[in-house]
């Protein structure tokens, strides 16, 4: 499938789920973990409430939508800590594209929706921890972008990512599939992955290693302060980032670890920095929000890149 991106229409995303799941609705997320709402009606409920705000706030700004199954979580390590089984996770990644599929066929064309079944690290995702070669990573991920594949997404997004050898191994993943594959990497305050390797030269590996087969990169779960400086135009990687969802809040990943309370930043300065990041992206066609952003940093952040 060619993904619509990129084609001179702007797409944006939803803004940071868990955080307005966890922190705006009050409810309780086990390990970050959005897929066991799936588990019950009050919890599908609160998916369909939660994307329709963002596929009508699209529709208003007369953008298409890229939507993310809530699947970050639901691979097997994570559902194994969550007492899940196997096929039980199965379930839930399929019961998670059906739910946007559903809101799809609702709303027709207005917006355009593209389903992205979403994949996340195997680790923390604020810290490297024990990591896997490319190799043992294609086998960790395979499962899970098999059921979100044959479920029906449009593509597969792999976010929050913090070293390249597990991103080279999703791309791997996803080519058996025949889908379409974003990786989005995460930054530290300094611009560099956690793993301390730049940016720069995490998208070159992934590249290398793939034969450029990821159709985009995206950063996320990084406020632009942390990375603007490392953007330099004059790379050729950085025509490979297409998308930015960026944190509300300029703290680093340990202090938003550590934090009771949400910092929802301020949505007009996020947006102006996305808006200056248009000359150094020049392929950015995928604007959204992760940690501590909701609909009106999504509209702020669409409104600046399109004037």
């Amino acid at each position: 499938m060619t993904l619509p991106i990129g084609a001179g229409r702007l797409f944006v995303t939803d803004g940071g789920m868990e955080t307005t799941l966890i922190f705006r609705k009050g409810l309780e997320l086990p390990e970050f973990a959005s897929f066991v709402l799936l588990d019950d009606d009050a919890g599908v409920a609160a998916l369909r409430a939660y994307y329709d705000s963002y596929a009508q706030l699209a529709s208003e700004l007369e953008t298409g939508i890229v939507l993310d199954t809530p699947t970050w979580r639901a691979s097997s390590d994570w559902g194994e800590r969550l007492g899940y089984d196997e096929a039980r996770l199965a379930d839930f990644n399929r019961h998670g594209v059906a739910l946007l599929r559903e809101l799809r066929d609702q709303r027709g064309d207005d917006p355009q929706i593209l389903i992205s079944g979403c994949l996340g690290p195997r680790g923390d995702g604020y810290i490297v921890g024990e990591t896997m070669d490319a190799d043992e990573a294609e086998r960790y991920h395979s499962p899970q972008a098999a059921v979100l594949a044959d479920a029906g997404v449009d593509l597969l997004s792999a976010l929050t990512l913090t070293y390249a050898e597990e991103a080279v191994g999703v791309v791997r993943a996803a080519g058996r599939q025949d889908v379409p594959i974003v990786i989005s990497f995460t930054v530290e305050t300094d611009g560099c992955l956690p793993s301390g390797q730049a940016l720069g030269d995490a998208i070159e590996q992934v590249d290398r290693e793939t034969g450029r087969a990821a159709a985009y990169f995206m950063v996320n779960c990084a406020h632009p302060t942390h990375f603007a400086h490392v953007l330099d135009p004059r790379s050729s990687w950085v025509e490979r980032i297409v998308g930015l969802r960026a944190n509300a809040s300029t703290k680093s990943h340990a202090e938003l670890d550590a934090a009771d309370e949400l910092d929802d930043g301020d949505p007009d300065d996020l947006a102006e920095r996305y808006r200056s990041l248009r000359g150094v992206l020049p392929r950015l066609a995928v604007v959204g929000g992760c940690c501590g952003t909701d609909e009106r940093h999504i509209a702020a952040v669409a409104r600046a890149v399109t004037q």
